[in-house]
């Protein structure tokens, strides 16, 4: 839980309840005036989310091959510390904006708006925020995202949705990372795993992806791009 925002979730206290509240609306206008910023420069943004090592960074690292050549990409990186994963997507030829956030388990959307403050908008078309490494916190704050992305790797267990189920209840997507793997992992089953999303989410997309043998990139590609152009589409219809 974050020392200074108590995201861990409102007790029974008013006063912490009412405190949380503000903390969100705030930060839910925010959000809300820095999508439409982006949205006016046609920047979409994807806000992703897992436990500590479930592939985030690995998974871009795969995506960056796979996506169309004249996209033009950039990625904002949550972490308490270091600039590791940063520098790991600079040295594709991306551009990388690191937040630290010290001890805040969470982005919020002060600091991604500070963040993108720092990125030539303009001159991009999809920017990747990989959120700091965490099933609890990140889920209740907005932070100017298009679609919200979660990644459940094998090594976890598939019965993390069940026991972490508003951050996947929230996903547009789930993505199963690390199949590569399963052969090693008999104890997590996709099937198993797929019904447990469901079963707090409903129906709704799920990918399985493998970054290392590049298997299901091209569906996980094919899901963002398509995405994108519907986001934008739906907007210049209501325009």
């Amino acid at each position: 839980m974050c020392q200074e925002c108590g995201c861990g979730g409102p007790t029974a206290d008013p006063a912490t309840v009412a405190v949380f509240e503000n903390i969100l609306a705030d930060n839910d206008r925010t959000a809300a005036r820095l999508r439409e910023r982006l949205d006016r420069h046609r920047v979409f943004v994807v806000n992703l989310m897992s436990s500590p090592g479930s592939g985030k960074t690995r998974l871009l690292e795969a995506t960056f091959a796979a996506l169309p050549p004249n996209l033009r990409v950039a990625v904002i990186e949550g972490d308490l510390e270091t600039e590791n994963d940063a520098a790991r997507i600079r040295r594709h030829g991306i551009v990388a904006i690191q937040i630290t956030t010290g001890v805040a388990c969470h982005l919020d959307a002060a600091m991604t708006e500070t963040a993108f403050d720092r990125l030539a908008l303009d001159d991009l078309d999809l920017v990747f925020v990989e959120n700091v490494g965490n099933l609890v916190c990140p889920a209740d704050f907005d932070i100017g995202q298009h679609r919200d992305v979660v990644l459940l790797s094998v090594t976890e267990g598939d019965d993390k949705p069940s026991k972490y189920p508003v951050i996947f209840r929230n996903a547009d997507l789930v993505a199963i990372t690390k199949t590569d793997l399963l052969p090693h992992f008999d104890d997590f089953d996709v099937a198993r795993a797929r019904r447990a999303i469901e079963g707090v989410r409903g129906r709704g997309d799920i990918l399985e992806i493998s970054a290392k043998s590049e298997s299901g990139l091209d569906r996980w590609v094919d899901w963002l791009m398509g995405e994108m152009r519907g986001h934008f589409a739906e907007r210049d219809r209501v325009a």
